[in-house]
């Protein structure tokens, strides 16, 4: 039986510069400190922080996600996978970090993925776009603060 493709998109604005964000989105060690309750670490580190080969481990035990970079474009761009098994096939996020005429940023968060199990994919959806949501306004935040 074929896997459905289901997709969300999260977007927000920010008055960060899009450097602070990356910086921020990027550091798998510094989730913790932002994004709480969520806590985070490297499961693998890659230089630049961050960047293509590194993954992070992030969540709240028992629910563990392990987040492979697979595109990194320096304060514009931040693509990964899942490095594990999930719950998902062939996840890929991908956050945009766009400078604003402000000098701010427009933040854009797109997640993709496949049903592994059949008619699990809108609840997986659901609960993705929902974790975003909050994590991006979190995000925002902890950019805006300094």
């Amino acid at each position: 039986m074929p896997t459905r493709t289901f997709s969300f998109e999260v977007k927000r604005t920010s008055s960060a510069p899009p450097g602070v964000l990356f910086r921020l989105e990027t550091d798998g060690a510094r989730w913790s400190d932002w994004a709480k309750p969520l806590r985070s670490r490297w499961e693998r580190w890659a230089d630049p922080v961050g960047g293509v080969g590194a993954i992070r481990r992030v969540g709240l035990f028992p629910v563990l996600m392990y987040e492979e970079t697979i595109e990194y474009e320096q304060d514009r761009r931040h693509v990964y996978t899942f490095a594990r098994l999930a719950p998902v096939l062939d996840y890929r996020g991908e956050v945009t970090f766009t400078p604003t005429l402000t000098g701010g940023t427009d933040l854009r968060w797109r997640g993709s993925f496949r049903e592994r199990f059949p008619h699990t994919g809108p609840f997986i959806r659901h609960f993705l776009s929902g974790a975003i949501t909050i994590i991006s306004a979190q995000l925002v935040r902890a950019a805006e603060r300094g």
